[in-house]
């Protein structure tokens, strides 16, 4: 399982315009909507939300990983977000966001969304690895570093 296999171009905005948690998780809901992997995005961004008043998923160090299961989709989804003038996000260390990956998993989804998670997280840990994201230009670029740092932990183990 990689993180290549649910994240494509079309799911990264590299700027996002938002400068809190409910704008830019709009803004990623909305693109995925307009690019036609989901129906509802209102429907999903209430979701979404809703986890989130369980306890923030902004984890530190300039990362949020928001998540739901949603009846919308039949498989994982993943969106990127990259924030150049940082987000609030009610992260636990107190500080600006500056990448949101934004899970999305069908209801029936388990123990694949579990290791979703586990993945970016562990891929964030890298400061080097989220520097680099930070200063993508282009979606492309973004996948790119993604792509090459998957092969990078995969060929560790």
């Amino acid at each position: 399982m990689k993180i290549v296999d649910y994240l494509k171009e079309d799911r990264i905005i590299i700027n996002l315009k938002s400068r809190d948690k409910k704008g830019v998780l709009k803004e990623l809901i909305s693109l995925l909507e307009k690019n036609g992997y989901v129906k509802d995005g209102e429907k999903i961004l209430e979701t979404v939300m809703e986890r989130e008043k369980l306890g923030s998923t902004g984890i530190g160090q300039g990362i949020a990983i928001p998540h739901a299961k949603t009846d919308q989709i039949n498989d994982i989804i993943c969106a990127l977000g990259i924030s150049k003038n940082g987000v609030d996000f009610d992260s636990l260390d107190g500080e600006p966001v500056y990448i949101i990956f934004l899970v999305l998993a069908p209801i029936k989804s388990i123990g694949q969304h579990l290791k979703t998670l586990a993945k970016i997280a562990r891929l964030l840990k890298d400061k080097v690895f989220r520097t680099s994201l930070r200063n993508c230009k282009t979606p492309e670029e973004a996948l790119k570093i993604i792509k090459e740092d998957e092969e990078k932990l995969n060929s560790l183990t």
